[in-house]
């Protein structure tokens, strides 16, 4: 049926994610806002530690900058609102700032998978190719490489949202979420959706194509690193790239959740939500904790600022 038989459609909707657990919906204020407050602050000192420490202003560590700021901005799309839900039980949302939410979420799970496949070019190149690294890893070519992968994400999430801008939403306006997410706006449209589901495949195959370029990239990586004769350079490349890949995983673990529970209908609709919540959350979280722990020159800036920070304070 055309879409344009339809003569009535939702303009706001409600996002009653976790209302199954009715009374006991206002107690996830307390463990969402920690987790708000320490992604913010965590993310922070990371953003703060690389700005000031010119040691720290390489590529590999403007790559960490760069996931640090991204992990400090998504969740304040996300969080502030669902919190509000959480305490006051305010749920509507207007479509325009739905598809607003939608658009920013996506394209920073996009961004997030680029800066990812920047983290793998650059080791590759660091330690396959050490004598040449800065003659393929400059200004120009990161450029070149950044725009290219951020036009075609750029044309995948405005291809997503801008497919949803024309559907009638007529079956219901309420969403069993806490976020304006692709599948569950679509699955409130009338007509033929088969053009949205197509296009949130074809995002998902996008990523899963990363993580595969990442993954081969890697095994390369690993194959030069296990050949090297120097135990201390093997030692070193070993510990970063593992920092790197920890990140990745949990990164393309909870998009692969997400992907998974909206397509098995047998897995609980809370489940669906908390699944969406850690892959937009969770890595935001841990990230910096990862960086902040595992990679020395950050650590020990991190170490420096904080008591540097405390002997000023008295």
């Amino acid at each position: 049926m055309d879409d344009r038989t339809f003569n009535f459609s939702y303009q706001e909707f409600y996002l009653i994610g976790f209302t199954d657990l009715k009374d006991y919906r206002q107690y996830l204020f307390l463990p969402f806002f920690v987790i708000f407050a320490f992604t913010l602050f965590a993310n922070s000192i990371i953003i703060l530690v690389i700005v000031k420490e010119s040691k720290l202003h390489s590529p590999m560590y403007i790559l960490i900058l760069f996931i640090a700021a991204l992990g400090f901005i998504q969740p304040i799309f996300l969080v502030p609102r669902m919190l509000i839900s959480f305490l006051f039980g305010k749920n509507m949302i207007y479509k325009d700032e739905c598809l607003v939410q939608m658009f920013c979420l996506h394209m920073a799970g996009c961004f997030q998978s680029t800066i990812l496949i920047g983290m793998a070019v650059d080791r590759f190149f660091a330690i396959v190719f050490p004598l040449q690294y800065h003659d393929y890893v400059n200004f120009k070519t990161s450029l070149i490489f950044c725009l290219s992968l951020f036009f075609r994400n750029l044309l995948c999430v405005v291809a997503m949202v801008g497919l949803i801008g024309p559907l009638y939403f007529c079956k219901s306006n309420v969403i069993y979420h806490c976020v304006c997410e692709h599948t569950s706006v679509v699955n409130l449209a009338c007509g033929d959706v088969s053009k949205n589901y197509m296009a949130g495949t074809i995002a998902f195959s996008l990523i899963t194509s990363d993580c595969v370029f990442i993954i081969c990239s890697y095994i390369v990586i690993f194959v030069i690193i296990f050949r090297s004769p120097s135990s201390d350079s093997r030692h070193k490349a070993i510990n970063t790239c593992s920092t790197h890949l920890m990140v990745m995983a949990l990164a393309f673990l909870s998009v692969v959740v997400v992907f998974v529970g909206y397509r098995v209908p047998t897995i609980p609709r809370d489940f669906r939500v908390l699944g969406t919540l850690s892959y937009l959350l969770l890595p935001n979280c841990f990230n910096p904790v990862i960086y902040g722990i595992r990679t020395k020159e950050i650590r020990v800036q991190i170490v420096k600022y904080l008591s540097s920070n405390k002997v000023e304070s008295y």
